[in-house]
């Protein structure tokens, strides 16, 4: 069958695709480091290799293209830890579910993906009617959060008086803060990883006078490093 006249090809399609997702790359990249009232579509198309004409043949408007930004970090984020969390043994301790999404959201925060620190470090300067889609994907996660903490409560794991959905929020605004003050030059990664999960697990556990013997001597297993992506 012939191609319809005026239709784009598939190498055309491809292409077109290519240049939109590198746009949106661009785009995460400056608003992960100039915030919201500090991106300007010419800094996006000076990083993406464009005229800044050109993004506008993808994206209506620069709030288009944030707001496009902004949803696609939330969702990122949470198919990253969804994905840790499914790929652990189903009888894996609640306390040591928390722990690995601890790692997931710092990693896919700090060392993944610039979508990821632009969601986190822009939430609050984003106009509302730019959130719709961003709020949905935030909603789902929260959810997950809310499981994670709900399961360590039933089995009895929650340190008497805590509030597991107070807990989980204190724990996630937390994690969410060392996208600003995290300097690879002063702290490694891993020691932002080791000292949050301790926290969390002697703040919260019932049974915080067990120490684990990574712990005491402040080392941990040596773990898969993995370059940062958009």
């Amino acid at each position: 069958m012939s191609r319809k006249a005026g239709g784009p090809t598939s190498e055309e399609s491809s292409k077109s695709a290519r240049t939109r997702e590198r746009i949106l790359d661009a785009a995460a990249h400056v608003l992960s480091r100039k915030g919201y009232a500090g991106t300007r579509l010419g800094d996006i198309a000076d990083q993406a290799q464009l005229q800044a004409p050109a993004i506008y043949y993808y994206f209506g408007s620069r709030e288009d293209l944030i707001e496009e930004v902004m949803w696609t970090g939330a969702r990122r984020v949470r198919e990253h830890v969804s994905e840790t969390l499914d790929a652990l043994p189903a009888d894996t301790d609640p306390m040591d579910r928390i722990c690995a999404a601890i790692e997931a959201h710092l990693h896919i925060e700090l060392e993944l993906s610039d979508f990821a620190t632009a969601v986190i470090r822009n939430s609050g300067q984003i106009p509302e009617h730019l959130r719709t889609r961003q709020l949905a994907e935030e909603g789902e996660y929260g959810k997950l959060w809310r499981t994670l903490f709900r399961d360590l409560d039933n089995a009895g794991d929650l340190r008497p008086g805590l509030d597991p959905r107070v807990a989980h929020l204190l724990v996630l605004g937390a994690i969410n803060w060392a996208a600003e003050w995290w300097n690879p030059k002063r702290d490694t990664f891993d020691a932002v990883v080791r000292n949050a999960q301790s926290l969390v697990r002697h703040g919260l556990s019932a049974r915080s006078q067990l120490i684990e013997p990574d712990e005491q001597t402040g080392s941990r297993p040596p773990r898969k490093r993995t370059r940062r992506t958009p």
